[in-house]
């Protein structure tokens, strides 16, 4: 994508290479906008929380920010009171470059957990991250905020509001230890519209439960996981909040940016060969279907037969017996894109489970799971588990 198609009206953005990693690469990046945005985020659910995460908590209740500063190499997780007051201190540089309120400003780390940040990293380089910001920043940005990834994702949408087009544009990064109800990922989406901060949580929300939490790649839930939108309200749409239509468009928009930007985490998985879609029908209840879906893209022995290519429908049914859904297993259906390889629970024989095996051979392919139990659904995505993960894994740190 061309940097001039991620300009978002009333915001800006650089990155450049600041040795908090010890490498030649960008790993210090900041986004800001112009006047103060609405925002609102959403944060991981695990228990331990990154000190960035437990500081943009706080700072999001008021619900306007006007920076994000972000950094890979070092996550500034499990680092105890020293680590919040780095992240607070860094905060306070941001703030003081740019002249505005230091609760204005939000930070973000991705990387190792449990080293402390090198505090001479940002005050070394903030006035020269700072003269740096352009509209056309945001790719740099992008490739910052990577750690195993190996490209940088961004996507963006333009919707119409009542004759008015607004304009969304998202970056995210993640690639292992990803899983439902947020992963080790960071997502930043930004947009003109004029949308109070309340009406951008409820909405951002929403988007989430289909996207982020839809994911899977190893089944770790991180400590610094974070998803924020800024708008800036440089478009002329009235008020999102007020008028339905508006409010739907808008929903529209942010649902297909944000499951965009994760199917690209997903196909990006560490050592992943696959992009997976495990959808789920037939289910009593949403819960149900959601369950029965997560638990299949899950399973380490389900992705492990994914990436050898073997139609192994008995890990799937398994899968599905453990996780927690109602259904009968005599009457569930399981299909590889169109081959129907299992029928009211029983395989239909070697010639079909060999059509099955062909559909494995694709770089994507959807799991449809028929559980005639109610008339719920759920699209869950996942990739295969191959050696590549283990080897990244095994020596991510060295």
């Amino acid at each position: 994508m061309d940097k001039a198609d991620l300009r978002v009206a009333g915001f800006q953005a650089a990155a450049l290479k600041a040795g908090i990693r010890g490498k030649d690469r960008l790993d210090l990046g900041l986004i800001h906008c112009t006047a103060p945005a609405s925002a609102a985020g959403v944060f991981t659910t695990n228990v331990v929380k990154a000190a960035p995460v437990l500081l943009d908590m706080k700072r999001l209740a008021g619900g306007k920010i006007q920076a994000i500063l972000v950094n890979s190499g070092v996550a500034n997780a499990c680092t105890g009171a020293e680590g919040m007051r780095l992240a607070e201190k860094t905060a306070s540089l941001v703030a003081s470059a740019l002249n505005i309120p230091e609760d204005l400003v939000l930070v973000s780390s991705t990387g190792v957990i449990g080293e402390q940040l090198d505090l001479s990293c940002f005050e070394n380089n903030m006035a020269s991250l700072v003269a740096a910001l352009s509209p056309d920043g945001f790719m740099d940005v992008a490739r910052a905020i990577m750690t195993t990834d190996t490209v940088p994702k961004t996507a963006t949408r333009r919707v119409m509001l009542n004759g008015c087009e607004v304009k969304l544009m998202g970056l995210a990064k993640g690639a292992g230890m990803i899983m439902p109800n947020m992963a080790t990922m960071l997502s930043f989406v930004l947009t003109d519209a004029k949308a109070p901060s309340h009406v951008l949580q409820g909405m951002l929300k929403n988007s989430v439960e289909f996207s982020f939490n839809a994911i899977t790649v190893d089944g770790d839930t991180s400590t610094n996981d974070s998803v924020i939108i800024m708008a800036s309200g440089r478009a002329n749409n009235s008020p999102l909040g007020q008028d339905k239509e508006d409010n739907l468009a808008f929903q529209k928009g942010l649902d297909d940016l944000l499951k965009e930007l994760a199917l690209m985490i997903v196909a990006d998985g560490e050592g992943a060969t696959k992009l997976i879609t495990i959808r789920v029908e037939g289910a009593r209840n949403h819960d149900d279907a959601r369950r029965a879906a997560i638990t299949v893209a899950n399973s380490s022995l389900v992705k492990t037969a994914f990436f050898g290519e073997d139609a192994n429908w008995g890990r799937i049914i398994a899968a599905l017996g453990r996780s927690g859904a109602g259904f009968d297993p005599d009457r569930v259906d399981i299909a590889f894109d169109d081959v129907v390889m299992v029928r009211d629970g029983l395989g239909q024989g070697a010639e079909i489970e060999k059509s099955a095996t062909e559909v494995l051979n694709k770089k994507q392919l959807t799991v449809t799971i028929t559980l005639k139990a109610g008339s719920a659904a759920f699209e869950a995505y996942t990739c295969d588990l191959s050696l590549d993960y283990v080897k990244i894994n095994a020596d991510y740190r060295t």
